[in-house]
């Protein structure tokens, strides 16, 4: 057991402040890159797609915690904004496997570059060097506190 831990209202103030910080990094970081007008259902898939690879609208559905026929229509957009395709499962035929359009992946990788760019520049215009490397302890801190142990 840790016996440097911060008191109740101490830890409470510093975990309400971390997660309203948090919210607006990710929305700065959703501006800089938009992916247009995708809902979040959409938004999730092309995640998926993008870290874990080809799957199937079921696979999918099993994620999201949705029916397969919701998965279905989340899909049919996507493909139909040219953003995913399908192809026949080689192995079974009643399968349709799905994955990223080159577009996709190209939208995908500028949006990355377009954050860690805004980042990156805000680090060095807005950060002196000594807050530059209080930020490297942060982060460091930051890291143990989402490990799983």
């Amino acid at each position: 057991m840790n016996k440097h831990r911060a008191d109740p209202s101490s830890a409470a103030a510093l975990a309400s402040d971390l997660h309203s910080l948090i919210g607006k990094l990710k929305r700065r970081l959703r501006e800089q890159a938009s992916a247009g007008d995708l809902t979040p259902s959409q938004t999730a898939v092309l995640a998926h797609l993008d870290r874990d690879g080809r799957t199937t609208v079921s696979a999918l559905a099993r994620l999201e915690g949705v029916r397969p026929q919701s998965m279905g229509a989340t899909v049919a957009s996507l493909e139909g904004l040219g953003l995913v395709k399908g192809s026949p499962d080689p192995t079974d035929g009643r399968q349709t496997i799905l994955s990223l359009t080159p577009a996709c992946q190209e939208m995908i990788r500028t949006g990355r570059a377009a954050r860690h760019e805004w980042l990156l520049h805000a680090i060095q215009q807005k950060l002196t060097m000594q807050e530059q490397s209080q930020l490297k302890v942060a982060i460091r801190l930051l890291n143990r506190i989402v490990d799983t142990e």
